[in-house]
């Protein structure tokens, strides 16, 4: 009886499928793939991304997840259990360290939205000296830094809400623009040609430094490993929640591409990248708008509810990593004294002073750029090279998982496969289809922007090797 009632309280794989459907998938990602390869080209490019990447990547993280269920670290933990907390400390540092970009673009992104929700579009904004939308940046950036130091706990409700809002919207976008030729027949929709041209993308420069996009836009389903075990059966049942996943995002990316298709011809596009890449989400809403005859209003209620959703993010993203690194047990004893101080209110006071060091110097560095359209470009390619440098760490815990799995899986626990090789194959080939996507997207033709590329890896990387080096000093000294 007892067993039944467990087994009724236990979650269905569907449920968890939808779970991390709206945890991984944006609209922003639909619209950055059909701006960088070129419109219907990218079909291609997402099929071979979910199947050679993604898949794997999922049945892996179930196999961590199921295995440490008990570990609330996440990443870190999984590292800690494998590897030692030596090696712990630096996937946490990683996974801090990668958010001191995605930390810059909330601001910029942020701000974006704003002006969209006031003036309708971004002409003034944009027509701005890059000095002064960069100023306006970080003033919003020290702000927000100010309100983590306050331990604000209304924000994780409002990026909730906001986050549930926009992903509900990525989905109406779609179905409404598929009805629209019915609605308004005589709107002027492209025509969509399905010939093998439109379709086979050119295997140029530009396609292989631009792979980090899918990879960063398929990435993060880490985020739902404790849910493996609160599922029915999850030996059976998780797998089929990956693939429902895996089925949903490409059902999503492929329709949405298609959406976009009949609205904006890539010939178009990529005459003004910089202004699809920083404008692409609103311009589609507008559209969307007058084709069902209500003006800027989608595209009105898309922005103010980013407006919400890029600020309160800012606030988590300064608070939520810092709090998981500074916090981890695994950390403690790499980081100098220093930056584990707690005020009143609960905040790494020098923790967040680090991050106002390192995202502002990035924002003041960027005003080097020609305008904010450019700066908006950058920061989305920016954030695709250094964000899944983040999941390298998930592969390397499944390659020490596996090689102790007489010592860590048990009856029960859910297998990605039982043979070793094959285990031992696909995290091999999704570490390095990672890491070459990240080390591929570095190539720009811009020297600020290849500048920053190479530098702001570099800088974060040597950061979290000297850190140790000081606590050690300090523990050496006492």
């Amino acid at each position: 009886m007892i067993e039944s009632e467990k087994n009724s309280k236990k979650m269905m794989w569907t449920t968890l499928a939808i779970m991390a459907f709206s945890t991984v998938w944006g609209f922003g990602n639909v619209v950055n793939g059909f701006i960088y390869f070129d419109g219907t080209k990218v079909i291609f490019s997402w099929i071979l991304i979910f199947l050679l990447f993604f898949v794997p990547y999922s049945l892996m993280v179930g196999e961590l997840g199921s295995v440490f269920k008990d570990s609330e670290g996440g990443v870190s933990s999984w590292i800690n259990a494998t590897m030692g907390p030596k090696w712990a400390y630096y996937a946490g540092w990683t996974f801090w360290a990668v958010h001191v970009v995605y930390i810059s673009s909330k601001g910029t992104g942020g701000l974006r939205s704003m002006a969209w929700g006031i003036f309708g579009n971004t002409n003034w904004y944009d027509s701005l000296p890059t000095a002064w939308t960069q100023l306006a940046t970080l003033v919003v950036f020290l702000f927000f830094c100010w309100v983590a130091s306050r331990g604000v706990p209304v924000i994780k409700t409002l990026s909730t809400i906001a986050g549930s809002s926009m992903f509900i919207m990525s989905i109406l976008f779609i179905l409404m623009m598929f009805a629209a030729p019915a609605i308004n027949p005589h709107a002027g929709f492209m025509n969509i040609s399905w010939n093998v041209k439109n379709l086979i993308p050119d295997f140029n420069v530009k396609y292989f430094t631009s792979l980090s996009i899918l990879v960063f836009a398929v990435g993060g389903c880490e985020k739902i490993s404790p849910y493996v075990n609160k599922l029915k059966d999850p030996s059976k049942n998780f797998p089929k929640a990956m693939i429902g996943l895996a089925i949903m995002v490409m059902v999503c990316a492929i329709l949405g591409t298609i959406a976009l298709a009949m609205m904006f011809d890539p010939k178009v596009v990529n005459n003004n990248l910089n202004e699809f890449i920083s404008n692409g989400p609103y311009m589609a809403f507008n559209k969307l708008g007058e084709y069902y005859g209500v003006g800027g209003l989608f595209m009105y209620i898309y922005s103010w509810c980013n407006v919400i959703g890029q600020f309160s993010t800012l606030v988590l993203s300064i608070d939520a990593p810092l709090r998981m690194l500074l916090g981890s047990k695994e950390a403690k004893d790499y980081i100098p004294k220093k930056l584990l101080k707690v005020n009143k209110h609960g905040a790494y006071i020098n923790g967040i002073w680090m991050i106002v060091i390192l995202s502002g110097g990035l924002i003041v560095f960027q005003a080097l750029l020609p305008d904010a359209q450019a700066v908006m470009a950058q920061l989305i390619k920016l954030n695709s090279i250094v964000m899944p440098m983040r999941y390298l760490w998930v592969f390397v815990a499944y390659i020490a998982l596996r090689k102790q799995i007489k010592k860590f899986h048990t009856p029960g626990n859910y297998q990605m496969t039982k043979h070793q090789w094959l285990a031992y194959s696909a995290g091999f080939w999704a570490f390095f289809i990672n890491f070459a996507c990240c080390l591929l997207g570095v190539y720009s033709t811009d020297p600020v922007t290849l500048t920053l590329n190479i530098a702001t890896p570099i800088v974060l990387f040597l950061l979290g090797l000297i850190l140790p080096a000081i606590r050690n000093h300090q523990e050496n000294k006492a």
